[in-house]
Order: structure tokens, then sequence, then C-alpha cells
């Protein structure tokens, strides 16, 4: 596995559909805070019930206080995204109506019109590679890490029973992949396979789409939307290593586990 192919595939395949995760984890901190870790479950199109939560929307502070923060990861650091970094709503634009959520859910816009919204970055510590391993290996190594976007979206008035929603009817019609632009370039996902739900939700789809890169080459994305109550966390999640060799790897639970935890 060569490092330029990793970064072609990585950083030029789909520029404005990844580069938030790429980039934004080099944005200002998060703060502090206490987190723990429940068990993924489902069965890939469900976790829980979707009974209409009678919670009001969190407000701005406390959606803030609710995100993820370093003090609740074990591994890796937790950024803040900066304005900079972020995917406005208008810049993402599907081929078809009927797969937007998907794209919105990609790229960390959130769904609807939600209350308020925060969005946070992980990335995985370095991983260490075998005393023995070569040169490739020691690369493989170093890039073997995941990049996760975390948002944040929080609704009045059943808003997050219909994020899901939509987003489970969106993962079944365009199982067969999808177009959409992002920030003016054009993204292309090949299939849409759904998975095990995120654990510790009221309600969860996982998904992983299969992106093709400029060259026709794919790799794989983890996307996890879950409600808890009246706010919706989406995980979207980059192995830059997978990227580079187009080899599946499991979704970093410890941090959707964290994250959910935080919303009560």
């Amino acid at each position: 596995m060569r490092l330029t192919v990793i970064r072609r595939t990585a950083l030029a395949a789909s520029a404005a559909a990844l580069a938030l995760l790429v980039t934004a984890c080099g944005s200002s901190d998060g703060g502090g805070g206490d987190g723990s870790g429940g068990k993924a479950s489902g069965d890939g199109k469900d976790a829980g019930g979707a009974a209409a939560s009678a919670a009001p929307a969190l407000t701005a502070a406390e959606l803030e206080k609710a995100a993820l923060a370093q003090a609740d990861v074990k591994n890796g650091k937790v950024t803040k995204v900066s304005a900079a970094d972020d995917v406005a709503k208008d810049k993402v634009k599907g081929d078809k109506t009927e797969c937007e959520p998907l794209a919105f859910a990609e790229t960390g816009v959130p769904l609807g019109e939600p209350a308020a919204a925060v969005k946070r970055s992980w990335t995985e510590g370095p991983k260490k590679p075998s005393g023995d391993a070569g040169t490739e290996e020691a690369i493989g190594a170093a890039f073997d890490l995941d990049k996760a976007l975390v948002t944040l979206a929080t609704y009045d008035d059943g808003g997050a029973e219909a994020v899901l929603k939509d987003v489970k009817e969106a993962a079944g019609t365009c199982a067969g992949g999808f177009t959409f632009t992002a920030m003016g370039e054009p993204a292309k996902i090949a299939k849409v396979a759904q998975g095990e739900a995120t654990g510790g939700a009221d309600e969860a789809v996982a998904m992983t789409m299969t992106m093709v890169g400029e060259d026709g080459d794919e790799f794989p994305v983890k996307v996890s939307v879950a409600r808890k109550g009246s706010t919706v966390a989406t995980f979207t999640v980059l192995n830059l290593a997978a990227a580079g060799t187009g080899k599946d790897f499991p979704f970093p639970t410890e941090i959707s586990d964290a994250q959910l935890a935080k919303l009560g």
C-alpha cells in the first residue's frame, strides 16, 4: 500500500464530501465532560422503538454541553469544527431528492430544520506497527486510523423522529447508489448497505456507503444516524487506510457510545 495511493484516494477522490473529515481535526479543541458507553445492537434498520419523544428540543447551550468532548474519550483527539471547515446545507445537492438525506448525513449536514446544531471531529490515536514491520506495513499502520465527524441536531415537535424516518426510507430507496455535489464538487456513492445499528439510542440506522473515487476506485464510509429523545446524532467515519485499499473497517462504537451516553 503506497502513501500516494492513500492520499490520492482519501483526499482527492471526493474532496468536498470528505474534506471535513480530513481537515476539521485541526480545529480548536472541544470542551471537557463525562461519558460512558454501551453496546452496539440492532437489526440494521432500527434500534429501540420509534415512539415520538415528548422531550422538547435542547437549547443551544444544552446541546453544546452535550457534545462529545476530550474528557469523554479514552483514545484519540476531539476538536470543534470551525466555521471555515463546516459544510452548509445549501452547498449539498443530491441528484435525487429522495437520496438527499443520505448526502446530508454523509457530509455532516443536519437534516430537517433543527432548533440548534453542533459538530465535533474525532481522530483516532495512532497505532504502532509490529517490531518487524516493513516500510509499507509501517505506513499502513500510520494510516490505519479513523476520522469521525459527529453532528448533533435537536428538534421540536417530532422533528427528530421525522429525520430518522427520512433516513431509513432513503437507505432503502437509494441502496443502489446515488450522486450528489458538495461545495460544488461531485461525489458518487456506488451502493448503500445497512448494518448493525448504533446501540444506546431510541432508534437508529447504520450504513456503509461505498464511495467512488476519481479513478473509479471504491472505498467505504461509515454513516450512523441515531435518535436520543429530541436529539439526533449523526456519525460519519472515514478510515484513511481503508480509503487507500478499499477494504472494509469496523465502525468505532466507542465514539457513538460516549456521545449517546451524554444525551441521557
